[in-house]
């Protein structure tokens, strides 16, 4: 006759049988300009599976210091390619996970109430309009990408040395929109897609191509001591690249890049 401690441990392994696949964890690091478009993939995402999606938004160069130093990240999607090459560097994504997910423009804007477009070929435009004591809203001009972005864009256009004493810098580009929006300064230079999600701003004037180098949004899937990415995070990272996501991230403003076949691993 079988004991109750045999029939206990059978009932148990029957119920570990039949019991259904934990759900697993996704954590996303992603620049701060993804978080409207990103929020809606996620949240679609979601109510098609049972993974709960974490996303950290920040300035890129923030997000890929934490990764360095071993924050649990499973994909990160950076707001230029120098901070994926960093972690390329340091063998901490995988290589053939890794696509330029999207594009993006480099715009000035104001306050809503205040849209008068402002011209960038004129030396005098940015300073008049920031009057005497306003300050002109950046991220970070050395490290986080928008940022970088303008301030390039101004060197190119012969404007930043007039305007170099006058800026408010924030530790990201939606800090530095919310500057803006807030009235706290009368001009911000965010993203195309940043002007999208916040009605209280309006564009003034968008930074010609050729002032910066290309807004490129690159995505891979991190790696944690050389173990293998989760596949669920994998499949995540496929549906920003080839599913609906697409639609969710062209509708907020961004330009969907074509999406290759990721490199085969060598």
């Amino acid at each position: 006759m079988r004991t109750p401690h045999i029939l206990a441990a059978a009932l148990a392994l029957g119920l570990a049988a039949t019991a259904p696949a934990k759900a697993a964890d996704i954590t996303i690091f992603a620049a701060a300009s993804l978080k409207t478009a990103l929020d809606k993939a996620t949240a679609a995402w979601q109510a098609a599976h049972d993974d709960k999606i974490v996303v950290s938004y920040a300035g890129s160069p923030q997000l890929a210091r934490q990764i360095q130093q071993g924050a649990p990240a499973d994909i990160f999607i950076s707001a230029a390619p120098e901070w994926m090459d960093t972690l390329a560097g340091d063998k901490l994504i995988d290589p053939a996970s890794r696509r330029d997910l999207l594009g993006n423009t480099l715009v000035l804007v104001a306050p809503a109430a205040d849209g008068a477009p402002v011209e960038l070929t004129s030396k005098d435009a940015l300073t008049g309009r920031l009057g005497a004591d306003g300050k002109l809203a950046m991220a970070l001009v050395d490290s986080v990408p928008a940022g970088v972005y303008g301030k390039e864009a101004l060197t190119h256009l012969g404007l930043w040395d007039g305007v170099e004493a006058r800026v408010a810098q924030a530790e990201n580009v939606r800090a530095a929109l919310a500057l803006v929006a807030q009235g706290e300064a009368p001009l911000g230079i965010v993203y195309a897609t940043d002007a999208h999600a916040e009605p209280k701003v309006t564009t003034v004037a968008t930074f010609p191509e050729d002032s910066h180098a290309p807004i490129i949004y690159p995505a891979a899937l991190v790696t944690h001591d050389g173990a293998a990415a989760k596949p669920e995070a994998a499949s995540f990272l496929d549906q920003l690249t080839t599913g609906p996501a697409r639609a969710d991230l062209g509708a907020e403003g961004f330009v969907v890049l074509p999406s290759p076949a990721p490199a085969a691993k060598p």
